[in-house]
């Protein structure tokens, strides 16, 4: 849906832009005919107005089509748009050729279509629409009709020197605005990016926040029947009951615990850290502590570590948030392999780099494309916010995931994560 929702705007985008490049060409079509009309009859200069009606003709009929394709919802891309502009600079060239070439006043005309290609193409379309209109304008200098009252003017060099002055100051013109105005476009388009971009944070934001209230609400409503099975469960261990029992009673005693340790990390989640966590340790603790809890959690799954034997020292928030993070990666990665996971470390002064590789079915499609976005889950009973809020812990620590095909079949889940100094270290 949230792709559909972006390419929605660049459709429609494209689509006024090709109407109002419709618009224009009719403007000018009309603007065209009304000034030979006047020269012809009014200033009494003889034109070859069979030729210039056909331009004419053809052009509207162009702009008529452009307008249907506009209104038809079809894609309309960068490579439609760039040569419905070189039908304007041909239509253009042929009419001046008819009306005095470059010597006409109107060969400024030719700025039209690059200043619109500046606009919304790309850098390499706008330095081609201003070679091909330099192009054409060169050879209007030398292939032309001259106007019937003006035919001798152009042997005169005072004259010519007006007319190569108007080239070059066109070909000046041409090349600053694809210099600067392309610049000043692909500035606009990555503010907007930008501002998209923080949009789409702020409702990610907004989300982990509602999750964050929900969770703890749902944190002390889960505590105290937890705090009385607890008790309920020591009491029952010290009664006279049979072995089998007492095992069994261990067992619950133990589930009891892992939720309310599961309850004290949504807790964390929600910003309610203890005062002694997130604090610095080395890089090398963190990832066998939470290696060893994560293996107390899943006593069944198996896990090959390959760190680094002699790596330098850095130190990693020892937050507890981002270590039930890790966890989540790695239940992932145990619930989706049938054969043993292989984790593998390697970190310099400054990042930390974990792939997570197991042999599990691969990627779902759409997993990758939209890993920080809130989305159904792929599992059976799974509610799609473990990735979610992974990926958003992740990146408010400075660190990213990424996940890929692994080759062979699999998964491999990659975790970059900053790191500190080791002069910062306790």
């Amino acid at each position: 849906m949230k792709r559909m929702l972006i390419q929605e705007p660049a459709k429609s985008s494209s689509s006024t832009n090709l109407r109002r490049l419709a618009l224009l060409r009719g403007l000018l079509v009309g603007a065209e005919l009304a000034a030979v009309l006047g020269a012809h009859f009014v200033a009494a200069i003889p034109l070859p107005l069979a030729p210039l009606f056909a331009v004419f003709a053809v052009m509207l009929l162009a702009s008529t089509w452009t307008w249907r394709r506009a209104n038809s919802g079809a894609s309309i891309g960068d490579r439609e748009f760039f040569l419905q502009l070189c039908v304007d600079v041909f239509a253009l060239a042929v009419v001046l050729y008819y009306t005095g070439g470059a010597t006409n006043p109107f060969a400024w005309l030719f700025l039209i279509p690059l200043i619109i290609a500046a606009t919304v193409l790309s850098a390499a379309a706008v330095w081609s629409m201003a070679a091909l209109t330099t192009l054409c304008y060169s050879l209007l200098f030398f292939y032309y009709r001259p106007l019937g009252n003006d035919a001798h003017m152009h042997h005169d060099q005072a004259f010519s020197q007006h007319i190569f002055g108007m080239w070059f100051g066109f070909a000046l013109s041409a090349a600053l605005i694809a210099w600067f105005v392309v610049g000043m476009a692909r500035t606009l388009r990555q503010r907007d990016k930008l501002l998209a971009e923080a949009r789409e944070q702020a409702l990610r934001d907004e989300q982990i926040i509602a999750l964050g209230t929900l969770a703890t609400g749902a944190a002390h409503e889960l505590g105290t029947p937890l705090a009385t099975m607890a008790v309920v469960t020591r009491e029952l261990e010290r009664a006279r009951v049979p072995d089998d029992m007492k095992r069994k009673l261990e067992i619950l005693r133990s589930q009891v615990e892992r939720c309310k340790q599961a309850l004290s990390v949504i807790s964390a989640s929600a910003g309610e850290l203890r005062a002694e966590s997130g604090g610095l340790i080395p890089v090398r603790t963190w990832l066998e502590r939470t290696l060893e809890s994560w293996k107390s959690q899943r006593p069944g799954a198996a896990i090959e570590t390959n760190l680094p034997e002699r790596a330098p020292q850095a130190g990693i928030i020892d937050e507890q948030t981002l270590q039930q993070s890790f966890i989540n990666l790695l239940n992932n990665a145990a619930d989706a392999s049938p054969e043993p996971l292989e984790l593998v470390a390697r970190w310099d002064e400054r990042q930390l780099e974990i792939d997570i590789l197991d042999r599990g079915p691969g990627l779902h499609p759409t997993v990758a494309a939209r890993l920080g976005e809130r989305q159904a889950s792929s599992k059976e009973h799974g509610m799609g916010l473990g990735l979610f809020l992974t990926h958003a812990t992740l990146r408010r620590l400075g660190g990213d995931i990424a996940l890929f095909d692994r080759p062979g079949g699999g998964t491999c889940t990659r975790i970059q994560l900053p790191l500190t100094p080791p002069d910062t270290l306790p």
